[in-house]
């Protein structure tokens, strides 16, 4: 997978390139809690109209506008923001190696890793699969009463894909490092910019890889209970760019510069590729049924320009959200440090807490973009509340 080498910049690096490469990145805490209230936001659009399937989702659809603003949020998060989780993963993962050694490094990703997955599985996607008995029969076509009897049949991925699919790269970058020998460690803390040539052919190469991939695994296809392999290229390729990220210290001295054009980038992009392949016209929303979407996959050319589109807006977005939170968010700060300390449980735990907020607003009528604020105002401080105290239980911070 192509990263972003080449030609160098002809800006100066920042003076902060200077840093060394294992002082805090308090900014890097901040913009993963950031992102975690992405997905949990993510969520709770989906229970209210984003035309996606999910443990509970609230009938009937009867609102264009919302489904068009809920689809449009749900697409635009989808197209960037677990790349960057695996951005950010990448990022860390080599210094972890280098401190810990390979045996102590799986043995830790097991533990941080593979936990919250067995729990996910047996526990928390029972739990949220009660949204499923909350739904109109016709929607779900359940018929009978919730049993012990229906539990072999709750059991899933869910959102816990995100920690099976990172548990493969650790395993991936581990097995790397052990076939070159540890090679790589000589050059940590290495200090270089990204480029504008390097970033625009990883852009294209990811582009159509995606495209490529989605002939066989269009959006939404799941495959291994695995609900968005048709973006595994840009999470794959994401996460090794942070790998280089954090060899060449790309989060510290990549130019602002570059993540204003980064985000005007993903914008003009948004402008111009997304109607085009949403809708098959330009500067037109006109999707109106998740059945007829043909941008997903298939080989259509309308999936090629939205594998392109998503290609740049994930990665304009990522350089955009590092150089922000860079500028703005690099300090420490208590309530920093609260958020980022219950980002990962927060992850861990959102969706049971969604589904039975919705379920509980479920006999109140308000329109759905309405409901859709007042659920995020309430389900965002509850999943951090009890994300803190879940991890007050003794032994329970060493794994979330």
């Amino acid at each position: 997978m192509a990263t972003f080498e080449g030609i160098q910049s002809t800006e100066a690096p920042q003076p902060m390139a200077a840093e060394k490469n294992t002082s805090r990145l308090f900014f890097v805490d901040h913009l993963r809690a950031g992102l975690v209230i992405l997905v949990v936001l993510h969520h709770v659009a989906i229970v209210y109209g984003a035309g996606a399937p999910f443990y509970y989702v609230e009938p009937p659809f009867t609102d264009p506008l919302a489904f068009i603003i809920l689809l449009a949020f749900a697409l635009f998060n989808q197209a960037w923001f677990m790349g960057a989780l695996y951005l950010i993963a990448g990022y860390f993962t080599p210094g972890s190696f280098d401190r810990k050694g390979s045996g102590t490094f799986i043995k830790g990703r097991l533990i941080r890793l593979g936990i919250p997955l067995i729990i996910w599985i047996f526990i928390l996607s029972p739990i949220s699969s009660i949204g499923y008995w909350q739904m109109p029969a016709e929607l779900t076509g359940i018929t009978n009463p919730l049993s012990w009897q229906a539990y072999p049949f709750l059991l899933g991925l869910g959102v816990a894909w995100f920690l099976a699919l990172l548990l493969i790269f650790n395993f991936g970058y581990a097995v790397w490092r052990w076939l070159t020998r540890n090679r790589t460690t000589s050059s940590t803390g290495e200090s270089s910019t990204p480029t504008y040539l390097g970033i625009g052919i990883f852009i294209l190469s990811l582009a159509v890889v995606t495209y490529l991939l989605r002939i066989i695994i269009p959006i939404g296809k799941e495959v291994l209970d695995f609900p968005t392999l048709g973006y595994l290229p840009q999470y794959l390729g994401l996460f090794v760019v942070g790998i280089v990220a954090y060899r060449r210290n790309w989060f510290r001295t990549t130019p602002g510069s570059m993540g204003v054009v980064g985000f005007v980038t993903a914008l003009l992009a948004t402008v111009l590729l997304f109607p085009l392949a949403t809708s098959g016209r330009l500067f037109s929303l006109g999707f109106t049924d998740p059945a007829d979407f043909i941008f997903v996959g298939n080989g259509n050319w309308q999936s090629a320009v939205y594998a392109l589109w998503d290609s740049i807006f994930a990665v304009g977005m990522c350089l955009a959200a590092i150089t922000f939170f860079r500028r703005f968010f690099n300090k420490e700060s208590g309530f920093g440090r609260f958020l980022s300390q219950q980002s990962y449980a927060v992850y861990v735990i959102h969706v049971p807490i969604v589904v039975f907020i919705g379920i509980a607003m479920k006999g109140v009528q308000l329109p759905a973009l309405l409901k859709f604020g007042i659920a995020a105002v309430i389900a965002v401080p509850i999943c951090f509340a009890l994300a803190f105290i879940l991890r007050k239980i003794p032994g329970v911070s060493r794994i979330l």
